[in-house]
């Protein structure tokens, strides 16, 4: 099951960064698939992934407020 978990977990991350192009919000939906795929990392016992996507998460996260100020 956890490996189900992960795949779904990046397969949804990484679709979200193909999107984000078209809108604001693929960056947070980007940011929460960070978030997921971190926990699959912690989980399955692979912390340094889980620490990386967390820093990835908060990177998409400090672009969406700033694409606020960009977008209408």
């Amino acid at each position: 099951m956890l490996t189900v978990y992960g795949v779904l977990a990046v397969s949804f991350m990484m679709a979200m960064y193909a999107l984000e192009r078209r809108g604001r919000v693929f960056i947070a939906l980007f940011a929460l698939g960070c978030v997921l795929s971190s926990i699959y990392g912690f989980a399955s016992g692979a912390w340094p992934f889980g620490v990386v996507e967390l820093v990835w998460s908060a990177v998409a996260l400090r672009r969406f407020e700033r694409s606020h100020a960009i977008e209408p």
